[in-house]
């Protein structure tokens, strides 16, 4: 039996919480992906690098790309390129995506604490990486 949505107050603070320190979006992308692939389930978080010759040489991972969080039925996916980080939130229902919109960072943050938030409702791994975001 599922447990009870996490309150909108909880996701206000999940969200405040993910935005903290995120004056550089590029670093802050980058701390973000481990965070969430540390935190959630294996599969729901995919992560591309940009690596140059050099990273490869030197054997550095290279800064995030791409990031994909899957939570239910959304995809929330976040890109950076030269300086830009965009957002996208799809529906999906079976690898079928019946939506997709464009979105700036902070609607996709909110996206991303509702999708955690109300994840973490009814799934015990979840909800601790809810209450270590909130931490």
């Amino acid at each position: 039996m599922p447990d009870a949505p996490v309150p909108d107050m909880e996701v206000e603070l999940l969200a405040a919480a993910l935005r903290q320190d995120s004056s550089d979006l590029h670093l802050y992308v980058n701390v973000l992906s481990a965070r969430l692939v540390d935190s959630l389930p294996p599969g729901a978080v995919r992560i591309r690098r940009r690596r140059s010759l050099a990273q490869r040489v030197a054997g550095r991972e290279g800064p995030v790309a791409e990031l994909d969080v899957t939570l239910g039925e959304r995809r929330l996916s976040l890109r950076t390129d030269r300086g830009r980080v965009t957002g996208e939130i799809s529906h999906e229902v079976r690898g079928i995506v019946l939506s997709r919109r464009e979105v700036d960072f902070d609607e996709w943050i909110d996206a991303l604490a509702r999708a955690l938030a109300d994840a973490a409702a009814s799934n015990a791994r979840a909800r601790a990486a809810v209450e270590r975001f909130l931490a």
